[in-house]
């Protein structure tokens, strides 16, 4: 995994355009402050919420990646076990999503930030430059 790459942003829930500055407020699975995104990047200075509701698309990154949890779950218990019954499956499947909510809307905010915000090499010290 490449810096500079949006993936790279992505996995790591760093910041989109100096992929240095962390871009959620504490990890995943904190639950006070789950799901919540700085304000701005603290080693770039890149403003995270450029506008009042920016993270709404977000929600359908969120249904994205539920369908890919429910798709791989269904399909591993189809097709490496023989007779999972409907009633596991869909237990599975709930007891999958509940575990992984907190980090699934951490990564469809970061998904749903790269789309609009690019990486550029930089941006640490152009902030740096300008505070001199």
């Amino acid at each position: 995994m490449k810096k500079g790459t949006k993936l790279y942003s992505i996995l790591t829930l760093t910041c989109p355009q100096c992929q240095e500055g962390k871009f959620m407020v504490s990890a995943p699975y904190r639950l006070k402050t789950m799901g919540q995104v700085r304000d701005e990047c603290d080693q770039c200075g890149l403003n995270y919420k450029p506008e009042t509701g920016f993270y709404f698309g977000a929600m359908y990154v969120s249904y994205a990646l539920g369908v890919a949890v429910f798709v791989t779950i269904w399909a591993s218990c189809n097709w490496f076990f023989n007779d999972v019954s409907v009633w596991t499956q869909i237990g599975l499947v709930v007891g999958a999503l509940v575990v992984l909510t907190p980090y699934l809307n951490a990564l469809s905010k970061i998904i749903w930030a790269n789309f609009f915000m690019s990486y550029k090499k930089d941006a640490i010290h152009h902030r740096q430059e300008s505070a001199h």
